[in-house]
């Protein structure tokens, strides 16, 4: 189950951060390359805004992600669009996972806590890099529906899920 990240755990989430970093590098896929983005400094400023998570594994922080409940300004600009005209909705960013713990299914389970620890709202929407088919499979394994196009540190493809009452 995912948890709010704490100052303390900052190290320990650079070094997820990083490790994705390098993981997409070796891919090649250019996200999270050209700049220092996602910096600890965003780290410090998601969990001064108390929307840090972590998701941990043997007792280390092995998933982290930036979960943001209402509108994001980042998404209202859309190439394509999204299923409804809602304004409050669950954003997930900067969703990383450690190399450490590759193949143990930890991003399906950071996004299906989630829906859990967010189970008052029925719309999530998130973004990714378009050449990063192992998101791509986990989002359309949980049921995320592509949109279309937004702009978030380049051109990303956006996903939405909406579930039913």
């Amino acid at each position: 189950m995912i948890e709010k990240a704490k100052l303390a755990e900052m190290p320990e989430i650079v070094a997820v951060i990083e490790s994705a970093r390098a993981f997409l590098k070796a891919q090649e896929i250019d996200q999270w390359q050209k700049s220092a983005y996602p910096a600890m400094s965003d780290i410090r400023t998601d969990i001064e805004n108390d929307v840090a998570y972590v998701l941990k594994a043997a007792g280390k922080v092995a998933a982290y992600g930036a979960v943001i409940a209402g509108f994001d300004p980042a998404y209202d600009l859309i190439q394509g669009a999204w299923r409804n005209d809602n304004h409050d909705y669950v954003t997930v960013h900067r969703m990383a996972v450690s190399t450490a713990f590759r193949g143990q299914a930890l991003g399906q389970r950071f996004l299906t806590s989630v829906f859990e620890t967010f189970s008052t709202y029925q719309d999530f929407r998130v973004d990714t890099h378009p050449d990063n088919q192992i998101m791509q499979h986990i989002l359309a394994k949980l049921g995320f529906e592509k949109c279309g196009v937004v702009m978030f540190e380049g051109a990303r493809w956006a996903y939405q899920k909406v579930l039913e009452d």
